[in-house]
This record gives structure tokens, sequence and C-alpha cells, in this order.
């Protein structure tokens, strides 16, 4: 196994010899001054790199298809002859039509290039497969030779070369500040150990990975976007893993692959792997497949293609980590972990160029073939929030997925789904595999490992109202657009106005009136209001506004601001014409409650779990508008707290934290809100009366040695769906309105009841799978077990939130749930019963 250590590698190792190659096209090596694998590519050179070659080139086009959250770009480039590319439009258009099935019968694949879509470095510290990505392009560009002009005559190559720009840049800068001129090989060394959170994240510390499916980030959306314009046959996926392994391509785990992806999909996987191996074997590098990785999660960027009749192919190459490290192979250069990204591209490329027609063909046919299965279609909407339903239906439709308004009212396993709201999703359409992927519910599996999540349906992590239909339904109109589901104010009023907190965007309107100085209120109680017209019932978690709380010149100026929030948020605002309610309480009661605007501290840096902060922080700073604080542990140990009345500690490991300090902020009135692992902390420490349940042993007196990690995965609960019995008269649950909810779960946490039922607003239900996979072990554990428990501690309140309300920002029906604790968790009665101690 040849690992190379010398800096000054040339083309020669990494790109074929027996061509030649056009003068006028840089190499990286012309253009960077450096060559590939001597340094980590910066995101402005790569950019101008590539920007370079397709100026230069007349078989190169380059786009940029989305800027990320720190307004970098994200480029895909088109390669193929210049004969194609001058008819690109056509040939897009002619290669969509095998996605259409009333019209893909009578096109000839023989004359039909195939579309490969080559995917690079989604983990920013997986840095080989973006620097190989200028190597690929260069080839592709420069080549000389009828083999080239063959494979792009026959191709259309569409090549991203960074997914994720700002993790890929956090990286690089980390390793190549960190670089000694003698390359230090010691895993310890500072170069090799990236801090906190790592370049394997975007800005807001996601896995950009796991968003292919919901898209809730810039760089997804407008890479979901190209992917459907041009629906690729192979999209190959470049990443990374531990030091001391080797190279790893698909098929993974046959067993472990979806059951609605085709068997004929691993086939065609495996057969393109003989290529790999070849090409591999060739160079003398070390590989394995069918093991350690899966198909199972549509999310991931290898599988997302499996559900639309394209090859989805993972590459994983053991990592550098930054430009040589010692490994259990030996010193293992960065050079060399290029060069199998490298070799793996041009293989693939092979591989398409040989299976061209067969793997147009199997695109066809995969969407030739009609559902059988016994669901015919999906219904959903209607509920109390229209937001979540709005942007449900922009993720199916960024799908290429048809929804239209029922014809009629309907009542479908107890519900009701009125016309005017609800929406039906057929599977009698081109994308039916996907539309189950998205909608289904699974609790059955042929294998009990699973490399990332076990369910994921949409209606469910979005807490609409949904059912699956058996006999087909008339369908109204189909949708072709999508317009927010803007409020307004019913009626004006000098005395005051009022909203329910039902709108997912109803916080961001209530830190706005906060941060203008309004002071507001929350109803404890239910009440029937006086409006405009007559009256109307307001439910718990009514939010209120009135002149006699506010100084005249504010109010004044409220109807305005009121209408522009309504529009911007999906509130409906009702002006009240007098304080004396026909029913319930009226609107001076004391069981109107007065809100403070939150001031946040959330804990981050080492020790913190970074996708579990930062989906706090994306879904505080790009859906609510509240400023949030970061601070490292070490930090939050030295600094005052005084000016902060809510403390975040989202799941992570909190030993070094200052016990004393954060029980003294929480006696003298702060909130503290912990999720996951940080209920852990809380409870060891005392303050939450929650305590971890035993886990029973092993009772087996001996098992096979060679199952042992398979017997312990299968007791992970890798990610799933299970139902809670909520109390939506507590301020938690404020804006729910069903007496159960779906949450997430990706953590073997159990807990004993609590004593004080009053301060268990959520609790697994005797029976709680929903979706996904558990043991009947574990299953034991979690049912009739709390969820939620919200305790007084002094003069302070401890909220614990025993899963991740907010998981991939997908799980919108559970944001209410921790965007409740923050701005209602002051107005949790300090013990309900009367009396109480910390």
């Amino acid at each position: 196994m040849a690992f190379w250590a010398n800096a000054q590698v040339q083309n020669s190792y990494y790109l074929p010899q027996n061509v030649t190659y056009d003068a006028k096209i840089p190499t990286p090596q012309q253009y960077l001054g450096f060559q590939v694998g001597d340094w980590h590519i910066q995101h402005d050179a790569l950019v101008g790199y590539m920007k370079k070659i397709a100026e230069l080139s007349d078989r190169v086009e380059i786009t940029e298809y989305a800027r990320t959250h720190e307004n970098r770009s994200c480029l895909l480039l088109t390669i193929s002859s210049p004969k194609n590319l001058s008819n690109i439009e056509q040939i897009k258009s002619e290669h969509h039509r095998l996605v259409e099935p009333d019209k893909s019968g009578n096109l000839n694949t023989a004359k039909m290039p195939i579309v490969v879509w080559m995917g690079y470095s989604v983990h920013g510290n997986e840095a080989s497969g973006t620097n190989a990505s200028m190597l690929a392009v260069y080839y592709l560009a420069a080549a000389q030779g009828a083999g080239i002009d063959s494979l792009l005559d026959e191709a259309v190559i569409l090549v991203d070369p960074r997914i994720n720009p700002d993790g890929g840049e956090r990286f690089s800068s980390w390793v190549n500040a960190n670089k000694s001129m003698s390359l230090v090989s010691d895993p310890n060394n500072r170069e090799l150990n990236e801090p906190w959170p790592g370049g394997r994240f975007n800005h807001y510390w996601f896995d950009l990975n796991r968003d292919w499916l919901y898209t809730q980030h810039p760089e997804s959306k407008g890479r979901i976007q190209k992917y459907h314009e041009w629906k690729p046959n192979i999209l190959t996926d470049h990443h990374e893993m531990g030091t001391n392994s080797s190279f790893f391509f698909q098929p993974g785990i046959p067993a472990r692959t979806h059951p609605l992806t085709p068997r004929k999909n691993i086939d065609l996987t495996e057969k393109i792997g003989l290529f790999h191996a070849a090409a591999l074997d060739k160079i003398g590098s070390l590989y394995f497949t069918k093991e350690g990785y899966d198909d199972f999660y549509y999310g991931k960027g290898s599988t997302f293609p499996d559900v639309q009749g394209c090859i989805g192919i993972l590459f994983e190459q053991a990592s550098s980590r930054g430009h040589l490290q010692d490994s259990q192979n030996g010193p293992l250069s960065f050079a060399f972990t290029v060069r199998n990204q490298v070799t793996s591209t041009l293989s693939t490329l092979k591989a398409a160029q040989n299976m061209r027609k067969e793997l147009l063909d199997y695109q066809r046919s995969f969407y030739q073939e009609k559902s059988t299965a016994t669901t015919k279609s999906y219904v959903f909407g209607g509920g109390n929030d229209r937001v979540k339903v709005w942007e449900m239906i922009n993720i199916l439709k960024q799908h290429e997925i048809d929804v239209f308004q029922l014809s009629k009212d309907e009542n479908l396993d107890g519900k009701t789904f009125q016309k005017n709201n609800s929406y039906v999703v057929p599977l009698s359409q081109p994308q039916y595999r996907l539309i189950q992927g998205i909608f289904e519910k699974r609790t059955t599996f042929e294998d009990s490992l699973f490399y990332d999540i076990s369910a994921w349906s949409m209606p469910l992590c979005f807490n609409v109202p949904y059912s699956e239909v058996k006999t087909a339904l008339v369908l109204g109109d189909k949708l072709t657009k999508n317009d927010f589901p803007k409020g307004k104010v019913f009626g004006k009023s000098s005395y005051g106005y009022v909203f329910e907190s039902d709108s997912y965007f109803s916080a961001r309107a209530i830190y706005e009136l906060e941060k203008k100085g309004y002071r507001l209120k929350v109803a404890t109680e239910p009440f029937v209001g006086v409006v405009e017209g007559g009256t109307r019932n307001f439910d718990y978690g009514t939010i209120q506004i009135t002149a006699g709380a506010n100084p005249q010149a504010n109010f004044e100026n409220l109807a305005t601001l009121l209408q522009t929030l309504a529009e911007r948020d999906g509130l409906e605002v009702y002006g009240i014409q007098t304080g004396l309610t026909p029913m319930g309480i009226d609107l001076g009661s004391a069981n109107f409650s007065p809100m403070r605007q939150p001031k946040i501290l959330m804990l981050s840096g080492a020790g913190v779990e970074a996708t579990d902060a930062g989906e706090i922080w994306h879904l505080l700073d790009t859906r609510v508008n509240v400023p949030l604080t970061t601070a490292d542990m070490a930090q939050a140990n030295r600094i005052g707290l005084d000016k902060y009345n809510t403390i975040i500690l989202s799941s992570g490991d909190y030993t070094n934290l200052q016990e004393e300090k954060i029980k003294s902020w929480v006696r003298a009135g702060g909130v503290l809100i912990t999720l996951g692992d940080a209920v852990e902390w809380a409870s060891a420490k005392g303050l939450t009366p929650l305590k971890t349940k035993a886990i029973p042993a092993d009772s087996a007196m001996s098992r096979p040695y060679v199952l042992a990690d398979k017997y312990r995965g299968a007791q992970q609960i890798g990610g799933a769906i299970f139902q809670v019995k909520i109390d939506a008269t507590h301020p938690l649950f404020y804006g729910y309105k069903e007496p159960t909810l779906s949450v997430f779960k990706d953590k073997n946490s159990f807990y004993e009841k609590v004593k004080d039922p009053y301060n268990v607003p959520a609790i697994y239900t005797s029976d709680p799978l929903v979706s996904g996979y558990i043991s009947t072990k574990n299953q034991k554990l979690l049912k009739n077990s709390p969820a939620v428990v919200a305790t007084a501690y002094g003069g302070g309140k401890v909220i614990a939130l025993v899963d991740n309300p907010n998981f991939r920002a997908f799980w919108y029906g559970t944001n209410k749930l921790f965007l409740n604790a923050i701005f209602f968790g002051s107005n949790i009665l300090s013990n309900p019963r009367g009396g109480g101690e910390d």
C-alpha cells in the first residue's frame, strides 16, 4: 500500500498519463502555486480555479446554485462535450422525460448521454473529496484523445466541488494554520485535532448530509433544485472516515437497505463496484464493501437518490485529518487520500460509460412502475397552525411531488379534513416511492441496527393531522403555488388586542412586541372575549396587549404593528371591545400572567453536542429573531449570570460546569432549560426530581463473541418516533390542542415516575412506539415514563426536556414546546398546590 508522504507530488501521482493534456488549461498547481495535497484548499481559491477552468474550456459551464449562511458560493459545474453543451437545455429536458412515465416510452436511450452527479465533502473536515475535485475537473477539461472525447460525448457530468463551504473553510484554515514545514504525523499534534465544533458542520453546526430530504438550509435547497432539474443516473458522495481504516465503496450492508429501494438498485451498485475494485487494485489501495454503512435513511446524500431511480454511491476514505498522520497502516498522507478519491471518481465515470444504457433504462423503468401499496393517498392539513402545513407543502413541491386540494370535506380516521385547508397527495404519480418514504410509519425491520435514524414521517415531525387513505379520492385542483398563510387583525380596539399562540411564528411576534417595549400577558385560563361583531373563544396561552398595561404612545401605534406581524407570522389578532368577558376570566384577572422578555445564554464549546446546540441557535436566530448569547463552559464559569433570565443546557457533558453558581442563579429567579444528556446532569445535581431508571443487565450466561456489536447496537435507540400524553393546560404546551403528541427520541434515557403529577406535563404512553425501531427491553423502560418535567427551584424554574424537540430543524411539531419553555417558563406556577421549596 503506497502511502505517499513527499510534499512535491506530481500530477502523474493522481491522473492517467496515457493521455495528453491541453496546455491552455492550467493545472491546479499552476493556478494555486502549490500542488494538491501540499495544502488544504481555501474556498475562494477553489472558486477561482473552477471559474478559470470554465472560462478557458469549452467543455465546462459553471453556475452558483446557492449562497451559504456565511455568504459563500455553492457551485455546480456542468461538464460534457462542446456539442452537448451547445444543446444542454434540450438534453436536460429530454433526460427529465425519463422520470415522466407518460413521456418516457418513446425515448431512445441508446442515443442519450448518461448524467453523473459527483458531490464532494459535505462534511467540511473530510477534505480529500474537495481537493480531489480540482484534479477531476482538470482531467475532464484538459485531457485529450479518443477516450475522453467518447466519455464527454456519452455523459453529462455535474460536479459539486464543495457541498459545505462554511465547514470546509473552517477546517482548512485550522489545518493550514497549524501545519509544520517538517510534517508532524503524531496523532496528538495540534494540527490533527481541530477545536469544537470542528469543520464537519455548516455555519449553524448542522450535518448537511442529513438535510437532503427536508432541506432546511440554503445549501440543501439550492442543491436539491439542481438535482431535480437533472435527475442524475449516478450520484457519488465522497466522505472520509477514521484514520485507521482504508477505503469503502457501496453497496453497504444489504439487509439494512430501505425496503422501498428496489433490489435492482443494489445489483447495479455492486456492478459499478467492480470498476472501483479494479481501479483501486491497480494503484494498490486497500478497500472494503458491504460493511459498516447502510442505505436506510432517505435524508442522506448517498441514499436520497436510491428512491428516485438513481444509484447513490458512498465513498469513505480513511482520513489524514491534516497533512500527514500515523495510522495502523503506516503514515497516511493527505495526498494519498486525495488520490483514492480521484481514482474512485474516474472509476465511476468508466462505469457510467460502460453501463450507460442499462442505467438509463433502469431509471425509466423505475418511474414506469406503479404503486402496489394498499394506501392510495395521504391527506393532511387542518389543525390550528397553517404555517406548518405551508412548510410541508413547500418541501413536497420541491421534490416534484404533486399536491392537490380536497374536492370536498372528508371524515377520515375520526378526523375531519376541510377542503379549504386540507390537501391530498396521491400515490398515483411518478414520485410515489419518495412519497411513501416521507409519509409512512414503519415498525418492523429486517435488521435492528441503523447507521442513522429509523423514522422521519413528515406529518408526525410537523404535528399536522393526516390520514392514510385506502380508497381513491376525487381530487380537487392541483396546487400550482403555495402562498404564505398571512394572518390579519380582526377589528380595531381602544381597549386591547389578543391572539392565540397557535401559529408556528407566534413566538417571533411575541419577541418583536417585547423588544419594542410592549407589556404582554398570557392567559392561564380560557375565556370568551367580546370582539367586533360578537364573541370568540380563546384558549390557554392567549397573548394579551392592553392599553391599561402600556403607555398611550405605544398603544396608538399598536394596530399598525399588529397588522404587520399578523401578515408576517400567520397570526389571527382580535381587537377586544371590553375587559369584561361573558365567560371565563376577565382581562384584568390575575390569571393573565405577566410575561418577561427572554434574555438567553446557551452553553457551547467542548463537551456540548454541537448539532443539538446548533439546532437551538438556528431556530432562535433564523426563525424567531431572538438574539442568543453562546458561551463556552469555562467562560460561563467566569462571567456574571445576572444579565440573563434564561440559560439553556443542550445535550452534552457538564461535568466542568460550576454547580453552585447555576443553583444560585436559578434560586434568584432564572429559568434553566435542560435537554437530553443535560437532564442527567440536572438530575445528579438535585435540580430536578427526575431520577434515571436502572437498566437491567443482560441475563444471558453467554453469547457468541462475534455478535457482541450487533446485540449491543440493537439495544440503542438510534432515532425513532414515540407518542406522549400532554397536558394542554400547562404553559409548556400552550398552543397544542390534541391530547397526544409525537416526539423524536435518539438516546437511551429513561426516568422514574415523578411523585408530583402537576410537574409532569408530558408522559410516554403505555404503547409509545409510533414509527421506527426500539428493542422490547427499552420499550418496557420507556412506557409511562416522564418525557417533560417542570419544577420550581427556589425562585426559579428548572425545565427538563428528556428528548430533543429541535432535531435537525425539521421537527416543527415540537419546536413550539421548546419555544414555550423560553417564553412561558417563568409563568409556570412555583407549586400548583401551594407552598414549595427547592
